[in-house]
């Protein structure tokens, strides 16, 4: 098949084709090649493209099962292209609920004219339009949708029954959770949202962000339910040093200083310092903004708490970023646990005696989350669990595993991020 890609897209599923191109082609992740890619297109196509792409992304195992299992024979491996365009095709049909007229003409339409595959387009996504239903209940949704590697470590980690919960639960895309400065009640009726358990704020996604009653005036920002947890495990924390490791893009920042703490926000890469910035400008909060290595800063003064927020898969987050389970692997896992090692032997010399560090990953992986805790814990007697109690997280005894730490999973309380923190006190300033 020739290629039809090398200028810009013209139109909204001409780029759905390019992003993911990007996406699992080149490896890069979806919300890095938005802008460039969409650039130049409507509002209304770049909202269509980006839904066509993130909803391929979220359903990818069940879309490749149903043009393996209606082709005579596998797809040729240099048909790439035509592979994203009959995906996206499918995409439209069955989970999009776009008309059938539409997106099988506007679909077919991508393959260049003449194509011997432009027939073939036509009819698989005619198929599907007359028999996708009944196809699709003949299929494992969640554990086709689940690439091996993620599905054999959650199986092993949390058991097959909540392994396939997490998976199920992927399926939903994730609602619009925010945090709020103060007054969550009146806030939560101005923006006709939910307030959950925990105190954060939740409504139905879509829509534009700075036309919502409180944005241009820094009242809140958008942050999940999980992620707004761990900067809570410090308790009160006005007038006290808080250091926050890995800090971009800012919102467990924004709610430290919004509570009062004195807070030093670092992060390696200055652009992602830079959105933080802008971030608090907009929010109307300080902090002490640093370009630093978290493995070799140190802060001038012996900090009262430190929150590290630690690189990661990001494997929790996959209800907003489906790309995830394409581009990362075991052995990311396995690097980005080292990392993480390495990043919590420097917190815990930062602290004096009674010092709190928090540490937490957006991951579902055990080896980044439990599993590393357990290991420090094993390796440096300076540090001891500080077990967390319901009433610190709204109640929501659900989200605490058996240790005392918090471990959320993307089914808990109607749908967050999965989430891992532990709370650590030191309670000496020697280490093995």
């Amino acid at each position: 098949m020739k290629p039809v890609m090398n200028v810009p897209p013209a139109n909204a599923r001409a780029a759905a084709v390019h992003l993911l191109k990007r996406v699992l082609q080149k490896r890069q992740l979806l919300e890095e090649v938005l802008d460039p890619e969409l650039k130049g297109l409507s509002p209304r196509d770049r909202t269509l493209a980006r839904a066509i792409t993130s909803t391929t992304l979220r359903h990818l195992g069940v879309i490749d099962t149903l043009i393996d299992k209606m082709l005579d024979r596998p797809l040729p491996e240099k048909a790439v292209e035509l592979q994203h365009i009959l995906r996206i095709g499918i995409t439209q049909i069955l989970f999009l609920n776009i008309p059938s007229h539409a997106a099988v003409h506007d679909t077919v339409e991508l393959v260049p004219a003449g194509s011997k595959h432009k027939g073939l387009t036509n009819a698989l996504l005619r198929r599907i339009d007359r028999q996708g239903a009944k196809l699709l209940e003949k299929i494992d949704i969640p554990r086709s949708n689940t690439p091996d590697w993620l599905w054999t470590a959650w199986e092993a980690h949390y058991g097959a029954e909540i392994a396939r919960k997490i998976a199920l639960a992927h399926l939903n895309e994730a609602a619009l959770d925010i945090s709020v400065k103060s007054n969550p009640e009146a806030w939560a009726e101005r923006l006709e949202a939910n307030i959950l358990p925990t105190g954060t704020l939740r409504r139905k996604s879509g829509g534009s962000l700075p036309d919502l009653a409180g944005f241009d005036e820094g009242e809140w920002w958008v942050q999940d339910a999980a992620a707004a947890l761990p900067a809570k495990l410090f308790g009160d924390v006005k007038d006290k040093l808080i250091v926050d490791l890995c800090a971009a893009p800012g919102g467990k920042t924004a709610q430290l200083a919004a509570a009062g703490a004195r807070v030093i926000a670092l992060d390696r890469s200055k652009s992602r310092l830079g959105r933080l910035e802008e971030n608090l400008i907009r929010l109307h909060l300080t902090a002490i903004l640093q370009v630093a290595d978290a493995e070799t800063f140190t802060a001038p003064e012996k900090p009262d708490g430190i929150l590290l927020d630690a690189p990661c898969s990001s494997t929790g987050t996959l209800r907003r970023h489906p790309d995830v389970a394409y581009l990362k692997s075991a052995a990311d896992v396995e690097k980005l646990s080292l990392l993480q090692a390495r990043l919590l032997e420097a917190a815990s010399t930062q602290l004096a005696p009674g010092g709190l560090l928090v540490y937490s990953v957006c991951s579902l992986q055990g080896e980044e989350g439990e599993q590393q805790i357990a290991a420090l814990l094993a390796r440096d007697p300076s540090l001891k669990r500080q077990p967390i109690h319901p009433a610190e997280i709204g109640g929501a005894s659900e989200l605490i595993n058996a240790d005392g730490d918090l471990r959320c999973l993307p089914f808990h309380l109607g749908g967050m991020d999965g989430f891992y923190a532990a709370r650590l006190v030191k309670i000496s300033g020697a280490q093995a």
